[in-house]
Parts: C-alpha cells; sequence; structure tokens
C-alpha cells in the first residue's frame, strides 16, 4: 500500500475518490507517523485526535453520497497554534495562555471545516509569533526534519515541520516578518504569504495587526494554491480583509519580467545560497523569462523600519493579557500587583524585550522620532515596490541570507536573529504576497527562492513558481 503520510493534497483527493483508501485510514497514518516522529522533531503542541477521526467519519460519509466533493475533503491537516479552534487550546507558545481554550474558530478555520478538511493537531511556534527559529516557545523547540541539530525557522516552525517531517497534508502558519516564508525555506516546503487583506485575521491571536496575515504551507504550488483559493476572500469580521476573488492564471514564465533586486545580493549573503538562487534565476532565463535588475533602495531601513512598527504594535496587542479576563492570573494584594505578577510570570523574553521597545517608541516625546519616522520609511519601502512593478511581473531573491542555522547558535543574540528578516520584512511592509520555493540544498539542509508579486496578484505569482518548481 501507498505510504498516504507523502501524498500531495491533490494525490490525496484523487485516492479519495477512486475509494483506494478513506480519510479514516489516511487520519491514522497521520496520527501515527506524529506518535513515532514528533518526539524527537517536536512540530506539535497538542494532537487532537478525537476531532480529527470525528472529521474523518464525517469526510468519509460525505465522499459515499458524493462523487464531487471539495479537493480538501478529508485531507488532514495541522494549524498553528496562534490560530483559533473551537474547544480546542490555543496557547501561542506563551505561558500566560497555557491553559486557555478557543470559545470560538477562526474564519480560516471554518472555511476549511465548510471543505471537509481534518485537523491533527496545533503546531509550535515562536511565542506570540516572535522570533525566526522556533526556539521562543515557552513549551519546546521544534528541530528541523533534515537535520535535528538544526532549527526548523520561525515562526511557523512547527508548520513547516510537520509538513516537512510527513506529519500532515499540509498547514496553516501566519507570516509576519517572514514567518511563513523562512521556515517553508529551512525545511525545504512550499510556504505563501499573501498580500494582506487577502485572508481574514479574524481568529488569530494578533502581534503586529498591520503585518499579520495567514497563510498555506504545503508540499508542492498547486497545494498552497488549493488551501488558498478555500481560505481567501471578504469576511465580515475583519475590517482590513479584502473583496478578492482568486483566479487561476495562466501567465507564462516565458517571457514574463522577473526582477532581481541588486540590494538582495549584497554582504552578509551566504555564497553557497546565493549560488542557488542565481542557478535558480538562470534556469528561469533559459526557460525564456527576461531578467531584469532592480533597485529597491530603501531595503537598507527595512528591518530597523520593521523593528519599530512591530514592538510598538506588540505593545498595544499585548496589554490585553492583564491577568484579568482570560489567560494565567497570579493573585495579588491589589490590582496592578494582579498585572505586574501575571505579565511578568506569563511572557517570556523575546515578548517582554519587543513590550518595553514599543512602549518606549510610542511613548509622549518619541512617537515623532521612531513610529512616525518608521511609518514614513515603510512608505519609501512601498513606493520602490512599486516603481519596480512598473518594470517587471514578478521579482525573485533569496528568502533567508544562510540555510537553517544550529539550534542555540543565535539564542542569545537577538539582533542576528532580527536580521534574519532582512529579505522577508520588507515584503510585508508593503502588503505584498510572496512564497518560498524549494530551490536547491545544500547538503541535507534545503534553500528557498522567494517569489515575490505584486498585490493581489497571487494567480500570476502560482502560475511562476509552479513553473519554476517543474524547472528545479
Amino acid at each position: 500500500m501507498t505510504d498516504v503520510t507523502k501524498l500531495t493534497i491533490r494525490e490525496t483527493h484523487e485516492g479519495l475518490k477512486k475509494k483506494e483508501f478513506s480519510s479514516a485510514e489516511v487520519t491514522q497514518a497521520y496520527l501515527q507517523r506524529i506518535k513515532e516522529t514528533d518526539s524527537e522533531i517536536g512540530a506539535y503542541l497538542a494532537i487532537t485526535e478525537d476531532l480529527a477521526l470525528e472529521q474523518a467519519a464525517e469526510a468519509d460519509a460525505a465522499i459515499s453520497k458524493h462523487a464531487d466533493f471539495p479537493v480538501l475533503t478529508g485531507v488532514p491537516a495541522s494549524i498553528k497554534d496562534a490560530i483559533l479552534v473551537k474547544g480546542e487550546q490555543a496557547t501561542s507558545a506563551s505561558k500566560i495562555l497555557a491553559n486557555y481554550k478557543a470559545p470560538y474558530d477562526a474564519t480560516v478555520v471554518s472555511r476549511l471545516k465548510q471543505h471537509g478538511a481534518v485537523i491533527l493537531g496545533k503546531t509550535n511556534l515562536d511565542e506570540f509569533a516572535m522570533g525566526a527559529s522556533t526556539e521562543n516557545s515557552a513549551f519546546k523547540t521544534t528541530k528541523n526534519p533534515h537535520d535535528t541539530s538544526r532549527v526548523a525557522g520561525g515562526t511557523s516552525g512547527g508548520s513547516a515541520a510537520s509538513v516537512a517531517a510527513n506529519q500532515a497534508a499540509y498547514s496553516l502558519g501566519s507570516d509576519t516578518g517572514g514567518s511563513i516564508r523562512l521556515p517553508a525555506s529551512f525545511c525545504g516546503v512550499v510556504g505563501l504569504n499573501p498580500t494582506y487583506g487577502a485572508v481574514s485575521r479574524y481568529g488569530l491571536i494578533a502581534m503586529a495587526s498591520s503585518l499579520d496575515q495567514i497563510g498555506p504551507i504545503a508540499r508542492t504550488v498547486e497545494d498552497a494554491r488549493i488551501i488558498f483559493e478555500a481560505i481567501s476572500g471578504k469576511d465580515a469580521m475583519d475590517a482590513t480583509s479584502q473583496d478578492f476573488k482568486f483566479q487561476i492564471s495562466n501567465f507564462k514564465l516565458r517571457g514574463a519580467r522577473v526582477g532581481v533586486p541588486r540590494e538582495y545580493f549584497a554582504d552578509g549573503l551566504d555564497p553557497e545560497v546565493e549560488k542557488i538562487v542565481r542557478s535558480a534565476i538562470k534556469k528561469a532565463e533559459e526557460a525564456g523569462a527576461k531578467i531584469v535588475e532592480i533597485n529597491l533602495p530603501a531595503t537598507e531601513y527595512a528591518i530597523a523600519c520593521y523593528y519599530i512598527i512591530v514592538p510598538s504594535e506588540v505593545s498595544a496587542n499585548l496589554a490585553r493579557f492583564d491577568g484579568i479576563k482570560y489567560g494565567l492570573s497570579l493573585p495579588a494584594e491589589n490590582l496592578l500587583d494582579v498585572y505586574l505578577k501575571s505579565r511578568g510570570a506569563g511572557f517570556g523574553a523575546e515578548p517582554k524585550r519587543r513590550i518595553l521597545i514599543g512602549t518606549y517608541a510610542l511613548s509622549s516625546g518619541y512617537y515623532d522620532a521612531y513610529y512616525k519616522k518608521a511609518q514614513e520609511v515603510r512608505e519609501l519601502i512601498r513606493q520602490d515596490f512599486v516603481n519596480a512593478f512598473e518594470k517587471v511581473d514578478v521579482i525573485f531573491s533569496p528568502v533567508s541570507p544562510i540555510p537553517a542555522f544550529k539550534a542555540g547558535d543565535k539564542k542569545d543574540d537577538p539582533l542576528a536573529m532580527y536580521l534574519m528578516d532582512i529579505y522577508t520584512c520588507p515584503v510585508k511592509l508593503a502588503g505584498l504576497p510572496a512564497l518560498s520555493l524549494p530551490a536547491g540544498k545544500i547538503g541535507k539542509l534545503p534553500v528557498g527562492l522567494q517569489v515575490i508579486g505584486n498585490h493581489f496578484e497571487e494567480g500570476k505569482m502560482f502560475s511562476v513558481a509552479a513553473s519554476m518548481e517543474k524547472l528545479l
């Protein structure tokens, strides 16, 4: 019998259609795989076995009644533990939410449920989605399935590792500065950060609201497209979501104008990573794409700009965790001490660091010097991309300056960790879509190619990425 845990969404769908196996059998196979491998990988924070088996039984009943059923019906997935699944834990990998159970489904989860999805469990992340390695989780470190001495990337490290280790057919992660693309690159899977507003954020535990976006992590470009199609679109519960109808595009790589930013191939880029990304660009050129060198001059300010805007929004968003309404609450003599004790014990080092930086940046007398200035720089970064997309159809770049690093290597150096976002955070500041595509390996370690599209041009981006996937 085929190992069903290695099949793509499309292949699983075809197998279910031809009655080669049932959703219950596929689900059992994944649950078994998690039991056998997750003690080493640490992708999951919770296994939702009862829910998964119940959903698989419902999927099988639906499949037996209808010859035609949605592609995601009966296909098992994992969900990042910052995205709410009704009745299940939602910790965002923080002690402050250790006993929190979600009272409702995130919009993306209810859309997956409408498609008959099966949810295997909640995956590990950096606490409140802050980090680049999934070492900042309050509960465990997720390891890279290709080399367990190395990190899986962050913050959706558990999601990417679960797909790479065949512990889920696909996963939902969230991307604020690179949190889907970076772990996808490190783990050798496909990860999509959608256009800001293309997917509802309702039911995502907020980190930085002007940047957070939920997206799919999958084995192939087609799988990522299937998931994106299911979860995208307007949602009355999220005012920032746009009335966006995804359409499959037949845009061709041959004749496409592919931008290569000069600033993304400068100092700090590992020569081996550069070689793999340049070789992918060369293959695109040989396939008939027109390579255009472009300039994104404001790139050098992106990290500084990002790390003022994000902590400022973090400081506002995390103020709700006060030990009163929900989450950890430590008894104290007065209200102020309840706040101080609960937050002091509940938050880890990275959330505390960002809350302090953000509160400082927003404080009276510093707001104009930091936050307002960062928003002005953000506009320059956005304008760089606007100018670039007048000349090109898509942009190719590295995802990360280095392959997956050894666990513990950067744990005590937050600045080195922040620099991991150098090629991914400008895209976020501009609100653009981008995906990471496996482009090659350095030894055992995967390296991703970043394909960046213009706003709401996911169709064109998927089309180019699918062509690149064949070439690579």
